[in-house]
């Protein structure tokens, strides 16, 4: 499976605020630096997933996002079809017992970051 710069964006992004989910609201700016996104691209990322009802938000000095449910309860399908629309072709593999969700999302960075080192190598 392929998956856009809008997709991956959006997979870092609901990660980080998995990670950060104990500190409540996070501010846009902590995201984009934490996970090197261009702010003003992740602004649309975060509106498509607070449309789709993943995240809630609140505007101003002590505004930022959050999670609207538990981290192991969105998976990466939902995630990508939020951001990618019904174009968003989301398969399991014959490999995949259990459904991917923000619980196995960083197995899936870390695996990735890997074969992209690989393929330099």
């Amino acid at each position: 499976m392929r998956i856009s710069a809008k997709g991956e964006y959006a997979i870092k992004a609901l990660l980080d605020l998995a990670l950060q989910r104990e500190r409540g609201l996070i501010p846009i700016q902590e995201i984009a630096a934490r996970q090197a996104i261009p702010q003003r691209y992740l602004e649309q990322v975060l509106l498509s997933l607070k449309r789709a009802g993943l995240l809630t938000s609140k505007r101003g000095s002590t505004g930022g996002y959050h999670l609207t449910r538990d981290p192991e309860e969105i998976t990466v399908g939902a995630v990508l079809r939020a951001v990618e629309g019904s174009r968003a072709r989301v398969t399991s593999s014959p490999n995949v017992t259990r459904s991917t969700t923000f619980e196995t999302a960083s197995e899936i960075s870390s695996q990735r970051s890997a074969r992209s080192a690989d393929a330099l190598a």
